[in-house]
């Protein structure tokens, strides 16, 4: 459309040039009547669908000067109006950057190593857990798996925001979508390509990349005063002076592409920055919730805290050394699958313990494991489950924040190891940049019970607390607060209902679940929950950047018009300057990839030392 407008425009000058007036103002005519059909056709279609929209000036504008004669300025006018969408798309572009490079990223091959240690390369969607895949230097890790070299390091900043290079050593996990450093490496794949968590991130962009910016909710309230008071002005020249050029005039400068184009750009580059920070962002309109945000609630466990536990004491008992019990709970705990089990396996490991093999393992659902280690009978659960079976069990008295496990061997008590989960590093720091920003009520819903919460509420420094809350009891507490918008901040399956419930959900997906993720409207990849207040600082910068660019272009097209109302600006010479206007409202809109750096506003360092649940 821009490339016709040019041909038309220059043709047009060129007949006027050489003589041909008449003909070069038929042929401009022509092209701007249907450049104004086409125009009020989708305008009408808006209309018909309940939106007034600002295309009425440019439609009124481009009639308006054909019929005064004015038609190289009903030209420029298409031209501004064809250039003005073609200078969206580029600032789109520009500003989606960040979002489609991980669309672009996306690997389709991987080279698998088979039995022989042969390397075949294959699809990466025909990979499945199991499989061993060789990663060359600088390649993209393409499904999540585990380390098989002794160490490596990576690049995850396009998945985390993370600058500096992750270390990795044997065993760890490793997350599809990483760049692989300086070595090739192998990984054994414990996931297939769609369940892998670069595929989780690059559909969640995919939503996001395909959303709709809220251009009409925040542009529509200007529309209506901003063409009344255009049509005013004009009116108002045409009156007093006589003639209807005048009203062309205005209408000229009068054509409202900056709100049409600020608002879109300004969103698309907020989604931009976020994704930057490991933030997913899934639609412009969440952009627009979290600016308004008044209330924030948080889960505990995964969220607040670590949801890891750490080993905090071993209580032995009959002489037994503290090692010793770590490694018959070890090797028992091996074949459990609670959550306490893997840390209490990862502390005896880091202690460097040689953990037996167990056999005659079973599991008692909710209470415990029983298993024979090295000839002895290992009983490790619940105090009440391994006090129903043994004599003599001493209770251990714990702080809020620890849980423990509780031992016996060969039918005598054994002693108890206690462990309790961290807080997040930046947990009371992100709940200080959410009060500076204004939101009045922070509170903590969780499952766990009420002294552990109140415990972490008062460290953090959280207004209130709801404990032992079962999903439906979240959503209906979350439904029930007095200052809306809510935000609610979660990790896990069971926060999935309430996610969605919220005004704005956010997970924290780095290592959350997937219905978390797909129930929430913002997704953080990473481990820090300072992103909670990041994504709060960019929703606001975002729509305070859209409001100053469609304010801008506002105020500039109002002196515009007043001093076309006198007469000394050409219609021409307003249309040309209309161009002007709209590329000052583009470039202010873009300020919003970056934003306004404030104090702590999405400070990506953690602090130094860890604070306990104690």
């Amino acid at each position: 459309m821009v490339a016709a407008t040019l041909m038309v425009l220059l043709g047009t000058l060129v007949m006027m040039w050489v003589g041909l007036g008449e003909q070069a103002r038929w042929v401009a005519s022509v092209f701007a009547f249907v450049v104004a059909l086409q125009l009020g056709w989708g305008m009408a279609k808006d209309i018909a669908k309940g939106h007034w929209g600002i295309d009425i000036l440019a439609f009124t504008a481009i009639l308006a000067t054909v019929f005064v004669g004015e038609y190289v300025a009903a030209l420029i006018i298409c031209l501004m109006v064809s250039g003005g969408e073609a200078l969206e798309d580029y600032a789109q572009v520009r500003a989606t950057k960040s979002l489609s490079e991980l669309l672009e990223r996306v690997p389709t091959r991987a080279h698998l190593v088979d039995g022989a240690g042969n390397l075949i390369e294959v699809k990466v969607v025909d990979l499945v857990p199991g499989n061993v895949v060789m990663v060359r230097p600088g390649e993209i890790l393409p499904v999540d798996g585990v380390l098989l070299d002794a160490e490596a390091a990576f690049d995850e900043s396009s998945m985390t925001g993370e600058s500096l290079p992750v270390h990795k050593v044997a065993g760890e996990q490793l997350m599809s979508g990483a760049v692989n450093g300086t070595h090739a490496i192998e990984l054994r794949a414990n996931a297939t390509a769609a369940d892998s968590q670069y595929s989780r991130i690059v559909e969640l962009v995919r939503e996001a990349a395909a959303s709709r910016a809220p251009v009409v909710r925040l542009a529509d309230r200007y529309a209506v005063p901003f063409t009344l008071l255009a049509y005013a002005i004009a009116g108002a020249a045409w009156w007093a002076s006589g003639d209807p050029v005048r009203f062309a005039e205005v209408l000229v400068v009068a054509t409202p592409c900056p709100l049409l184009i600020a608002a879109p750009v300004a969103f698309m580059g907020g989604m931009s920055r976020a994704a930057k920070a490991g933030v997913i962002v899934k639609d412009g309109g969440t952009l627009e919730k979290l600016a308004a945000v008044k209330s924030v609630a948080f889960d505990k466990t995964g969220t607040l805290t670590r949801g890891t536990p750490v080993l905090r004491a071993i209580k032995p008992v009959d002489g037994l050394s503290e090692d010793d019990l770590l490694r018959m709970v070890a090797s028992a705990e091996q074949y459990s699958s609670h959550v306490l089990a893997a840390s209490i396996v990862a502390a005896a490991r880091e202690r460097s313990l040689r953990i037996p093999q167990a056999h005659d393992a079973s599991e008692e659902a909710t209470n415990g494991v029983s298993a024979l280690v090295e000839g002895h009978r290992v009983l490790v659960g619940k105090p009440s489950w391994v006090a129903s079976l043994v004599p003599k069990v001493v209770r251990y008295p714990l702080a809020p924040g620890e849980s423990s496990v509780y031992v016996a061997i060969d039918g005598r008590f054994a002693g108890v190891v206690v462990l309790a989960d961290e807080l997040r590093l930046d947990a009371m720091q992100t709940v200080e940049e959410l009060r500076s920003m204004g939101i009045v009520e922070m509170l903590v819903l969780t499952g766990d019970q009420r002294a552990t919460a109140e415990h972490v509420a008062a460290e953090v420094g959280l207004d209130r607390v709801e404990a032992e809350c079962l999903p439906q009891d979240k959503v209906t507490f979350v439904q029930g607060m007095a200052h809306r918008p809510v935000m609610m901040v979660g990790d896990g399956v069971n926060d999935a209902p309430v996610l969605a419930a919220a005004d704005v959900g956010i997970a924290m997906g780095a290592r959350g679940s997937t219905a978390a993720s797909q129930s929430a409207d913002v997704v953080i990849m990473t481990e820090h929950i300072s992103r909670v207040a990041h994504s709060v600082r960019i929703g606001k910068d975002t729509v305070r950047i859209a409001l100053q660019s469609i304010w801008l272009g506002i105020i500039i097209s109002v002196m515009l018009m007043l001093v076309a109302a006198t007469g000394v600006l050409p219609a021409i010479a307003g249309a040309l300057s209309q161009e002007v206007v709209d590329l000052v409202a583009i470039l202010s809109a873009l300020r919003a990839l970056k934003g306004t750096r404030q104090r702590g506003a999405g400070n990506e360092a953690a602090p130094l030392e860890a604070s306990l649940v104690t």
